[in-house]
């Protein structure tokens, strides 16, 4: 059996202001931050996800690909993911860690819809998608409340 790890992070400002964009974190649809800023729904989540799934295949798709879906009106990261997977061929994800940075919204009371996202779009178990996350102490934009980072880590195996 062969294994590989892809790592993958992202990062975005939060839009503040009167805006129609909703929050969007790990596919799922929250009301107590102000949306992210970016050409798509900017889910950091799904997007650092997504280039970790391209550390594995070498297949890029957040960069050139995401930004012609978007030009196409495509702003949905779940269907970038669907292209990332699509890459994956005889690869198996089997485990996913996400460390989440953000002084807002608060992380750990949204762990369970969002570790639950995530395992039903990655075709994981529950048990085998982590979240943890950190204010990252004011040192950094996100420390200070300004976006959201996020950090990812796949495990794929072949045989």
């Amino acid at each position: 059996m062969k294994v590989k790890t892809g790592l993958g992070l992202d990062s975005h400002r939060f839009i503040e202001g009167d805006t129609d964009k909703p929050f969007i974190l790990g596919g799922v649809v929250f009301d107590d931050a102000p949306a992210l800023s970016g050409n798509s729904d900017a889910d950091v989540i799904l997007h650092a996800v997504t280039d970790a799934i391209s550390g594995v295949t070498g297949v890029t798709v957040i960069g050139a690909v995401a930004d012609k879906m978007c030009r196409e009106g495509i702003t949905d990261s779940k269907a970038y993911l669907a292209v990332a997977l699509e890459s994956l061929g005889d690869w198996q994800l089997t485990h996913v860690s996400i460390v989440l940075e953000c002084l807002r919204p608060k992380i750990d009371p949204k762990v369970p819809v969002l570790r639950a996202s995530v395992a039903e779009l990655l075709r994981l178990d529950v048990a085998d998608v982590c979240i943890t996350a950190t204010t990252g102490e004011q040192l950094n934009d996100v420390g200070r409340g300004l976006g959201i980072h996020a950090s990812v880590i796949v495990t794929a195996v072949a045989d």
